[in-house]
């Protein structure tokens, strides 16, 4: 019997056969597949897909809402739990449900749902075969309300919580020393205590009614900017600056309160690019903080108030700033000229202040730390501040005041008075010269301007005022 002879063209005969019944049924596997897909889509479109699973719990065939619902629920059964918040200085307790501490609800429910439901074709059905074959495992997630558990924290953090204080420094013998020394604040460590409720996350879910979970509060250290160690390392070299100013036949009330002021000026540090606010620095002038009555310039009126007389300090404070060649950004002049201010200076050279809204500032432009430190002579009744730094070569020129427009005083005014007894005249307002002042400064280095200033001070003419009894 012949054996009939394979030829090359029987081969491709073969080999198209083999190839459209290939392709024939690779098209009719996916047809089938992507039917079966749209199918199960169609089916599972409102449900979660099979094989979803949160903490071995399969969600598969669940809507999103039962699946809220369902971890709202293990919420629910955990709302009595109780966390006891500990610390050195008193301990703070609060409830799962006071804390709305549990699962996070909505975030598992939009997890668990969405899972193989984006725009990603190919990474859907990934997750989709893996879900329905193997399962997917998704972490659970828990979480409470942070303004709710700063709510109960907050009688323990006042006791807890303090802000870090600076270190004041004096300068003597060629060096700065502490003579108060930096102090560390202190807070309740939030990121630590996140983590230490999370970490208890577990325990609370699975946990028996009435349980109690202890949990110390950590607490952080807040450092200050200027720390003690840091003295010998600011740059605080030589005096730069001086100013003075005398105050004789002062009361004594205004004699106790430029102490009082200066001394709150004393020490304090002014960083390279501060800019310093002698209001900031001083802070609070009332009777609260130890101030007494004496006369101030309120609303066009000489009358007795907390702090009469600390617009002497500031008035020395400028003239020491002025002195230093310093960028001074804001200054006021009195409403009209005061005698105290020209004891010992020409009119114009003074600088009002009135907590909060007038202020006296200048920004430390030198690229060292200042110091300032003032001296009270009680005995001379004199005031001195002194400012120490680094000389930058800085040199400082001055005109004299110009004084023009001078005016007199209005005549004495005198007003009945009818709660003093008749008779008794009692000076509550003093005369003044009214005048336009100024006077300019230029601050030069290296033989270039860097600063040109014009102070002008427009003084009113200022009555005498005088009351008189007539009580009988």
């Amino acid at each position: 019997m012949k054996i009939p002879r394979i030829k090359p063209k029987h081969f491709l005969h073969l080999g198209r056969i083999i190839f459209w019944f290939s392709t024939g049924a690779i098209l009719a596997l996916f047809f089938i597949a992507s039917f079966t897909f749209l199918i199960f889509k169609t089916v599972y479109k409102d449900v979660v897909y099979p094989g979803v699973m949160i903490n071995g719990i399969n969600f598969g065939g669940k809507t999103e809402v039962q699946v809220y619902n369902f971890f709202n629920n293990k919420n629910y059964q955990i709302k009595d739990v109780n966390f006891v918040f500990t610390s050195d200085k008193g301990l703070a307790t609060a409830s799962a449900g006071q804390i709305d501490f549990g699962y996070n609800s909505s975030l598992l429910a939009n997890q668990t749902f969405n899972l193989g439901k984006t725009n990603n074709l190919i990474s859907n059905l990934s997750l989709i075969v893996q879900a329905y074959i193997n399962g997917i495992y998704l972490t659970p997630s828990y979480t409470y309300s942070q303004n709710k558990l700063t709510a109960v924290l907050s009688p323990l953090a006042e006791k807890i919580e303090d802000k870090p204080s600076d270190a004041l420094f004096t300068f003597e013998n060629g060096r700065v020393t502490a003579f108060k020394p930096s102090v560390n604040g202190h807070e309740i460590d939030t990121t630590a205590l996140n983590n230490q409720l999370l970490s208890k996350a577990l325990t609370a879910m699975s946990s028996q009614k009435g349980i109690v979970i202890i949990i110390p509060l950590q607490i952080k250290t807040l450092e200050p900017k200027i720390t003690t160690d840091k003295a010998n390392n600011l740059g605080i070299k030589e005096l730069i600056g001086v100013g003075n100013s005398l105050f004789f036949h002062s009361i004594p009330s205004r004699i106790h309160n430029v102490a009082l002021g200066a001394s709150r000026i004393n020490g304090v540090l002014v960083a390279p690019g501060e800019v310093f606010s002698f209001n900031k620095a001083l802070g609070d002038v009332s009777a609260f903080t130890g101030y007494q009555q004496a006369y101030i310039i309120q609303n066009g009126k000489t009358v007795l108030g907390d702090g009469g007389g600390i617009c002497q300090v500031s008035t020395t404070f400028f003239r020491a700033l002025l002195n230093a060649g310093l960028s001074i950004v804001e200054r006021h002049a009195h409403a009209y000229r005061v005698s105290y201010y020209e004891e010992d200076s020409p009119p114009g050279i003074d600088a009002t202040i009135f907590v909060p809204s007038v202020d006296l500032k200048f920004k430390n432009d030198t690229g060292n730390y200042i110091l300032i430190q003032s001296q009270i002579d009680l005995d001379n009744l004199s005031l001195a501040f002194y400012l120490y730094g680094t000389k930058d070569g800085r040199q400082v020129t001055m005109t004299k005041p110009i004084i023009s427009n001078q005016s007199p005083p209005p005549p004495d005014l005198y007003q009945d008075d009818s709660t003093l007894p008749k008779g008794v005249i009692k000076q509550t307002d003093f005369s003044a010269w009214g005048a336009n002042v100024y006077f300019t400064r230029q601050v030069t280095k290296n033989n270039q301007v860097i600063i040109l200033d014009k102070f002008v001070s427009n003084y009113r003419p200022w009555q005498a005022v005088y009351l008189r009894g007539t009580k009988e």
